[in-house]
């Protein structure tokens, strides 16, 4: 409320603002290369996204994309979207952060856990298990990043064992007796911490 009860009013004063959050706007900004990636402005409208709130909890509503931004940002190369988010509960409030996230298939995809990936200078490889036991480092190629993955396109084969822990104990060419880990039993744990 702008004036309390009892001021004196001039004709055409605004008293007090009301706000319909029943849907939310959130604004965010794509580099060019997602804008192309997406596939233009006409492709995104309607596209679905989720909202990580400041917490790192997931909203538990989807948006859709319902605008873009007619011109690129000059200085950093960026498009502005709007999401439209319905909003029943009322948590989302004007001024709140977080993060979007856009899903996007990865179709035949090779993917590979962080952890078991290394860098020498500019370069990621991988240490990979022969039938026979023997170490060998492979260069493997990085297309995409996600938490805790790799997208891998190139350098590795389908069929390759990589070694998962235990990189620092072990050199190219050393003979070991691997433990096999199912693949569904590596995604569930997956968290890279901190040494």
């Amino acid at each position: 409320f702008n004036v309390r009860q009892g001021s004196l009013l001039d004709e055409g004063e605004l008293l007090t603002t009301l706000s319909n959050n029943s849907q939310m706007w959130v604004y965010f900004n794509v580099p060019e290369a997602e804008y192309l990636q997406y596939g233009g402005s006409k492709a995104v409208n309607g596209m679905t996204v989720r909202l990580q709130m400041a917490n790192g909890t997931t909203y538990p509503y989807e948006g859709q994309v319902t605008a873009v931004e007619a011109d690129f940002n000059n200085q950093t190369g960026n498009i502005a979207y709007r999401a439209t988010f319905p909003n029943p509960d009322g948590i989302l409030r004007h001024g709140q952060t977080g993060k979007v996230l856009v899903d996007t298939a990865l179709k035949n995809a090779m993917i590979v856990p962080q952890k078991a990936v290394f860098e020498i200078l500019d370069k990621r490889f991988v240490l990979v298990v022969d039938d026979t036991g023997m170490v060998r480092s492979k260069q493997i190629t990085v297309s995409a990043q996600l938490p805790d993955l790799f997208v891998v396109s190139g350098g590795l084969a389908d069929t390759d064992k990589i070694l998962l822990e235990g990189q620092r104990k072990v050199n190219d060419g050393d003979l070991i007796e691997p433990i096999f880990q199912d693949p569904a039993a590596t995604m569930a744990s997956l968290k890279v911490y901190a040494e």
